[in-house]
Formats: structure tokens, sequence, C-alpha cells
């Protein structure tokens, strides 16, 4: 029974649920929250404390609600322990959300696929609950740990089932995770919607190029995204020692640009690799540099190794190089070619050295890299943008929280609550 009632067509209040990484670096659920307060609705965010960040503020109209993030895990007690911290701190802080405002609409974003029983707590006062599946949680564990079976595996799935079983609709971001919410979820195909994590082309456009990234090589080649397990930076780095060592090519620059659990032990092994003079680490970057790097690079490095999850997964920095024009040099996987089609070059999973020969051959067609940067860049325009992947997800909420009119800028939200 609803204890709180709102009029038809006002605004709904919206909170979105975010672990994995801080709001607004996290370029999909910010995304997700301009579109809502374009749309009219209330928007709050729950997150973990980013670097600089305060406990409560508001940005370009969004509320964001942090907490202070806990330690690093390691192990499967580590994220044990980080999943119930993280759970509880956001129990707390949507409590006083809902007794002070009320909650009409619950999204949470995995991983971890945790947050269905917070929205069971809710649901009581009226809350609707859509869950934005970002990543396949069993494939992640699979893919990290090697593992195809056992209780952990188990319990992922359990946890993976409880929250399809609880949410009034879901989101997913590609055909292939739509798959696994019919089949192995259960979910009924009219409460699914393919959102894809476009980027904005508006905003990722070329700009002037910065010589001074090359540091004095004649090309220059990025890699960008989360440094984890999953990610395949070692077998790129291994690519890249074969590509100088063996290949004897001496001539590029290599921008790997990002952070993530890995990032030490990969600086590491670029050093017992003997790249260094070769290969640079930039660590976290914001969008000025990320613009300044992507708009000199002459090609972008996608070295998803082939996984359980890596297959099936739509990969953000495949896009965000098709965005800036650049040629994809890719492991042959079955989203990737989705997306990118025929703005990348794609070498057989896994091994190193074609991947390293496929780069060579590509620096030296200049013609042919220009060619796919232009496919790839009207890909984006054309049907994998962002402003295309809108409609469907405000329709959710339109009929879930209630139908609003758009507001202009100036109207945008100043309370935190």
């Amino acid at each position: 029974m609803r204890l709180r009632r709102r009029a038809q067509g006002t605004a709904a209040h919206v909170v979105i649920v975010v672990q994995n990484m801080p709001v607004p670096l996290d370029r999909r659920v910010w995304q997700e929250c301009q579109a809502l307060r374009d749309a009219g609705h209330r928007v709050s965010v729950v997150c973990p404390r980013g670097e600089g960040q305060s406990r409560r503020q508001v940005v370009e109209g969004v509320s964001i609600h942090t907490y202070t993030p806990p330690p690093a895990a390691t192990g499967a007690m580590g994220y044990l322990v980080e999943f119930v911290y993280c759970w509880l701190a956001t129990l707390g802080i949507t409590a006083v959300m809902q007794a002070r405002r009320g909650i009409d609409v619950l999204q949470a974003c995995n991983p971890p696929d945790t947050y269905w029983l917070l929205a069971r707590l809710h649901r009581p006062f009226g809350t609707r609950f859509v869950y934005d599946q970002h990543d396949l949680c069993p494939e992640v564990y699979q893919s990290r740990f090697g593992s195809s079976r056992g209780p952990l595996l188990r319990g992922l799935l359990a946890l993976e089932r409880a929250t399809y079983s609880t949410a009034d609709h879901v989101f997913v971001t590609n055909d292939s995770y739509r798959e696994v919410a019919l089949e192995r979820g259960h979910v009924s195909p009219d409460e699914i919607t393919v959102v894809r994590s476009g980027p904005d082309p508006d905003r990722m456009v070329r700009t002037e190029e910065r010589p001074e990234l090359r540091d004095g090589r004649t090309h220059l080649c990025c890699w960008l995204g989360i440094m984890g397990p999953q990610d395949g930076v070692d077998l790129l780095l291994r690519s890249l020692a074969f590509y100088v060592h063996d290949m004897g090519r001496v001539d590029t620059r290599f921008a790997i640009l990002g952070y993530g659990d890995c990032l030490e032990d990969l600086r590491a092994l670029c050093t017992e690799l003997e790249l260094d003079p070769w290969v640079t680490f930039p660590g976290k970057v914001g969008p000025d540099e990320i613009s300044a790097y992507l708009s000199t690079a002459d090609i972008g490095l996608s070295a998803d190794p082939l996984s359980p999850l890596n297959n099936v997964s739509t990969m953000n920095k495949t896009l965000e190089y098709m965005a800036y024009g650049l040629p994809v040099v890719a492991y042959d996987l079955k989203e990737t070619r989705v997306s990118a089609g025929q703005a990348a070059i794609y070498v057989t999973p896994n091994e190193v050295d074609a991947y390293a020969k496929a780069v060579s051959d590509l620096l030296d067609s200049p013609e042919e890299r220009f060619r796919m940067g232009a496919i790839g860049r009207r890909r984006i325009e054309e049907g994998l943008s962002w402003q295309q992947q809108v409609p469907g997800y405000l329709e959710v909420f339109d009929r879930l929280g209630g139908v609003t009119e758009p507001v202009p800028s100036s109207g945008m939200w100043r309370e935190v609550s």
C-alpha cells in the first residue's frame, strides 16, 4: 500500500544508486542523470565519495550524496566486506531521502547485484525499482578468477536472479545482455530496454592536436579505461614489447590512460618489459585530457581478451575512440564487432604478436586510418550516440514515475536534502 501519493504529471524523484565509481566520473550514469533532469525529474545520486567531493553537493542540478569509500578489496572476504559496507551506507542515505521527500523510482546500477533487497525495503512506500545492468556479475567472476562453478558463482547467479525478479524494469547495454535477461532472468520482453552507453558526439569532437603528447615520436596510440585483471592491459604491454623489441619499431608513443586495481602492477610489468621509454601511464584523466590525447592519437587500442564477460560486453573505450574518429585495433569479440563494424581491425583473440603486427600495419596506412576513422564517427552519429538512447530510457520513467515536461536549464533543482 502506498503511504505517499504524488499528483499525476508532477516531477518524480529518481534516486540512482552507484557503487562501482563516483558520479559524475561514471559517464553513463551522469548522462542518465542529465537526461532525467532535462525531462523535469528530480534526480539524486548515492555513490562512494570521489577525490575532492563533499558529502553532499549539487552539480548541474543533480543532487549527489556520497559516503566514505571502503578500502580496496582483495579476495572474496574483502569484496564481501565492501559490499556490506556500501549497502549499509546506501541504506542510511536513502532512508533519510525516503523520510524527507519520498523516492518515486530507485535505479540501481550494478555491479554488485545486492540492491534488490534495498528496493524491497523501499517498496512499501510506493517506490518502483529499475535495474541498470552494466555488467554480468557471474561472468565478471568467471573472467577474473577463471572459475566456472562453485558456491561463489552460484551465489552471484542467485543475486542476479533476485535482482531481475525484483525489478519493475531492466535496462541493459546491448542485445547480448538482453538475451541473458530473457533466458537466465526470465524477464518479460516488454520489461527490458536496451540503452547503450553511447558517447555524445557533440562533446566528443577532435580538437587541435597536441604534438608534445607524442614525446618526439612519429605516432601516438592510446588505451583508455579502468584497469582490472579482465581488461587485458597486461596482454597489451606484451604486444607492445613485441612491437618495440622484436619488430624494432621505436617511432611510436603509447599512452595508457586511466586507473584501477592493476595500475601499479602494470607499471611494474612495463618496466620489466623495458618499455618505459615508449609507454606512459598518465593515471586518472579528465575530459579535457582525454580529448587532447584522443585528438592527437593515430589509433585507439581495444585489447580486451576473449572471456565469458568480454565477448558479450560493449566496451566504452571502443565507442569513444570511434567518436573521436580513431580507427581501432581490437581482439575479435562478438559485441566489439557489433559496435565497431568496419571501423576496427580484428585480431585473433589473445594473440599478442598478431596484435602488434596489426598496429604496425595500420600505422603504415594513413589513408586506411582516415577511412576507418570516418566510418567509426559516422556509426556513432547515426546509430550509437547517447542522444539516440535517451527516448527509450526516459519512456520507462514516464511510465513508472509520471510524465513530466522538460524544464529550461535555469530551472534546475538546487535544493539538497
